[in-house]
């Protein structure tokens, strides 16, 4: 079972079905599935650009905001996916302030949204349900101790004066606090 990079890179098959939920990468793929097919982010971003002009981070930040944290596309998606847009003729950058290119949608973008409103509203639905999952869920400060847990390790078994006797001794922490929350009512 790896740790996924590191504190911060996830914390991959090993957690289960709880990998999505801490570090974002979906470790568990049982009856998960991804939040956009193939497309259906370019919609999603469409919209967002057609209610106000927005740059890629925005763009991120909105996504994420609807989905109270449980989904942040990546820049290495929305950026490929703006670029589409704005060669199909959906978006075109606006003037802005700063080095941030800001984006709205033109004429045929707005065209081209209400041809799917059905599919687009659809797909906010979904982001917002899949918000509404992690509110009411509410594995904030358990997300937050398990990434406690998993930098304090990440950076305590990093060092070179770890022996066999400091291994067992952080297992069988491990193992106690497990055996804790397994009893728990």
């Amino acid at each position: 079972m790896g740790w996924g990079g590191g504190p911060r890179g996830g914390f991959g098959g090993g957690w289960g079905d709880w990998g999505a939920d801490f570090g974002g990468r979906g470790g568990g793929s049982r009856g998960r599935r991804r939040m956009f097919e193939s497309g259906e982010l370019r919609h999603v971003l469409l919209k967002l650009i057609a209610d106000e002009p927005r740059h890629g981070y925005d763009l991120i930040r909105a996504i994420e905001e609807l989905t109270h944290g449980a989904y942040a596309p990546s820049p290495g998606v929305v950026y490929p996916t703006l670029t589409m847009l704005e060669d199909m003729g959906l978006i075109e950058e606006v003037k802005a302030e700063g080095s941030r290119k800001a984006f709205t949608a033109t004429a045929e973008g707005r065209a081209h949204l209400e041809e799917r409103a059905d599919e687009v509203e659809a797909l906010l639905a979904r982001l917002s349900d899949a918000g509404a999952e992690r509110k009411k869920t509410g594995k904030a400060p358990i997300r937050r101790a398990m990434g406690n847990i998993a930098s304090v390790l990440f950076h305590r078994l990093a060092r070179e004066d770890v022996d066999d006797d400091t291994l067992h001794e952080i297992a069988a922490i491990i193992d106690e606090a497990a055996s804790k929350i397994e009893r728990l009512k």
